[in-house]
């Protein structure tokens, strides 16, 4: 493969197979693989379509045999998801492998759509100041057509919901609690998604935080990088999530960060490394810190320092645990604090995937792949309650209430209910 000027020179490293830390990490495991098949079974891409030869045949199987170049163009219909790794018994990283090779392999034609749908903070600042002229330019099927013609975004795929106020535009014009606060403070993570699009989320995150007697602090930031990651752009991945770890350091040594972004905590605490290979202590320091809030919320039960004077919520829910969430390895805590409360019934998917993988299933030769990974989950999402579903990242809800048509939401929309300080309207 030819060093075209748009590689990225960690990329190049990766071409070399040196110097680049993620690509030894996940290669140092290679040997492990006994091709036992485990990966290929629970694959859900290559469930639904002959595009994709499996995780086990694109990963450790062809990276014995990559030397700068894939044996197997199949690769880039991996989505991503994880799930390989996450059930491999010998502890291959094949999703990290699968994913630096995919990087490698469209380094020297890198699609002008993969580059545009990572600059998240681009879009958010754009589509805010004009939210209802976005929101009603991204329902026109007829202008979506021709951004799937010129673009490559499929005219149905979701999109993100653009909102006439950012989070911290909220943040910062409210009116603050007085205290005390007993609990002393925490840093508020948004993310990007959750700064433009998913407002109410974070917002709801923060009134949550206050309720338990937090104070909470919200240091200017933007990025964490993962859509150029998943996309490929390693360099501009690192830059963007080590300028988070400043901002987020900015707030205080040794204070907690909180976030309602579980993909974008997967970032932090698991794919920068694992993935891109960064070796930073700032990386570190952020990525021990970090904790999804119904992680953190369960943390806190667990310690018996949780209140649960929740009131009743006569319901049955169907929640839905993310990929991205998964691979974090802390379980599902949503179910569990989701649980507390008094009338809820909470209906694990126990579903693979939604298929939309963080940015896989906009792209329009990707789109059919997605809807059929993901349509197991949107039927049973419709059988279990056609009014509101739960899940804990954003991608993934806009995906599940497009393709099922049934509103989802984040699961501390309930425990903000429970608390008394809103009604699910």
């Amino acid at each position: 493969m030819s060093a075209e000027p748009n590689i990225e020179p960690q990329t190049k490293a990766t071409l070399a197979g040196l110097g680049f830390a993620g690509h030894e990490l996940s290669r140092a495991t290679l040997d492990a693989c006994v091709k036992c098949t485990i990966c290929e079974t629970q694959c859900p891409v290559s469930a639904v379509t002959p595009l994709f030869t499996g995780p086990k045949f694109v990963g450790p199987q062809a990276e014995r045999f990559r030397n700068g170049e894939s044996v197997d163009h199949s690769l880039d219909y991996c989505s991503s998801c994880g799930t390989c790794t996450l059930v491999c018994p010998q502890g291959v990283q094949i999703a990290e492998l699968n994913s630096q090779a995919r990087a490698v392999m469209k380094a020297d034609h890198m699609p002008i759509r993969d580059r545009l749908i990572g600059q998240t903070v681009l879009m958010g600042k754009v589509m805010t100041p004009v939210a209802p002229i976005a929101r009603a330019v991204l329902n026109n099927k007829p202008i979506r057509k021709v951004m799937e013609a010129v673009v490559g975004v499929h005219a149905d795929a979701p999109m993100p919901p653009a909102q006439s106020q950012s989070f911290e535009g909220w943040f910062t014009k409210r009116a603050k609690p007085a205290g005390p606060f007993p609990r002393g403070a925490v840093v508020f993570f948004h993310g990007c998604a959750g700064n433009y699009f998913e407002v109410e989320t974070s917002k709801k995150s923060v009134e949550v935080l206050e309720h338990l007697g937090y104070e909470v602090l919200v240091p200017k930031h933007g990025c964490c990088g993962l859509a150029q990651q998943s996309n490929g752009l390693f360099d501009s991945a690192t830059k963007s999530v080590l300028k988070l770890c400043d901002d987020l350091r900015s707030a205080g040594a040794d204070l907690t960060i909180v976030s309602a972004s579980g993909s974008c905590t997967g970032m932090l605490k698991h794919e920068a490394h694992e993935i891109m290979g960064v070796e930073d202590e700032r990386l570190h320091d952020v990525g021990v810190r970090t904790r999804d809030i119904m992680e953190f919320l369960l943390d806190l039960y667990d310690a018996g320092e949780l209140p649960t004077d929740f009131g009743p919520i006569d319901m049955t829910v169907p929640y839905h645990a993310p990929c991205q969430l998964k691979s974090q390895g802390m379980g599902k805590p949503a179910l569990e604090v989701l649980k507390l409360i008094p009338g809820l019934t909470v209906v694990d998917s126990n579903k693979t995937c939604c298929g939309i993988a963080g940015t896989y299933g906009l792209k329009k030769e990707k789109y059919e792949v997605a809807q059929a990974v993901g349509k197991p989950l949107f039927d049973m999402v419709k059988e279990t309650n056609p009014d509101l579903a739960l899940c804990d990242t954003e991608t993934c809800r806009w995906q599940i209430e497009q393709s099922s048509g049934v509103r989802t939401e984040h699961p501390i929309f309930l425990i903000h209910a429970a608390y008394g300080l809103s009604t699910l309207a």
